[in-house]
């Protein structure tokens, strides 16, 4: 059974049509998505449907915080352009997308390797802290006994780890090579954003899980990149409803993967 993690999907069709066509290409049967499927993106509804109908199938999906804002709709403290997206993207989803994204859970188990899968982190789901160093992934794993966790809300792929001694490393992987995670380590993945890249490449991002079949030490996980397009996604948003400035300034992200 080969999983697909796939996190911050932010409302990007074109991505988030190019990572499971990918998926399905590289064997996977199973699918956690951890959350952020709304936000920044021109497609909040197709991708919220898309979502749902996985998740009738099987698949486990996490509620992240773009979701959460959605749903309670905005605020006259938050940035003028959050506001104006979180207003916006209410108005493209009817009350089945809206009570679909409400009832996510902020965390859940999962069968592969004792698997822990979260938004933001273990250490406190909701608070929405970022996982952005070694010091954070330590604290989140610290914070269950899963011996494999997955998480989003960082939208660069990474990998760490944690010894039964509390030694801890981290890797930034390299796309396409299979990184082993042996029993007697904890791991936490995060796979990268699907629908919005930050580290300067805008492929779509997401990982691939081999759970382990014998035992605790052939489980092993692959990041994948996606290039998709990014021209249409950029399009759609200036297509959009969106206050023109804001769609513009949300499309040169896109493109430049920031």
């Amino acid at each position: 059974m080969r999983w697909a993690f796939i996190t911050d999907i932010h409302a990007n069709r074109q991505a988030f049509e190019a990572v499971l066509a990918d998926a399905r290409a590289q064997g996977a049967t199973r699918y956690a998505l951890l959350g952020d499927f709304v936000g920044y993106g021109a497609d909040p509804a197709w991708v919220v449907e898309q979502a749902a109908a996985l998740v009738a199938d099987g698949a486990i999906a996490i509620q992240g915080n773009h979701d959460e804002a959605v749903v309670q709709g905005s605020t006259p403290g938050m940035h003028p352009d959050a506001r104006a997206v979180v207003d916006w993207t209410r108005a493209q989803l009817g009350e089945d997308a809206l009570r679909f994204l409400a009832r996510l859970p902020l965390q859940a188990h999962g069968e592969p390797g004792h698997c822990l899968f979260v938004h933001a982190n273990a250490y406190d789901p909701k608070g929405w802290e970022y996982v952005q160093g070694r010091a954070e992934a330590v604290k989140s794993l610290h914070a269950s006994p899963a011996r494999i966790q997955a998480c989003g809300h960082m939208h660069e792929p990474m990998l760490y780890h944690l010894s039964g001694t509390g030694k801890a490393g981290d890797f930034r992987p390299v796309a396409d090579v299979p990184m082993p995670l042996p029993g007697h380590r904890q791991w936490l993945i995060v796979p990268g954003s699907c629908g919005q890249p930050r580290d300067g490449n805008p492929a779509a991002c997401y990982a691939l899980f081999d759970p382990a079949k014998s035992d605790l030490n052939d489980a092993r996980v692959t990041f994948r990149r996606v290039a998709y397009d990014v021209d249409a996604a950029c399009a759609a948003l200036r297509a959009s409803a969106l206050p023109a400035p804001i769609a513009e300034r949300l499309a040169r992200r896109l493109s430049q993967g920031e």
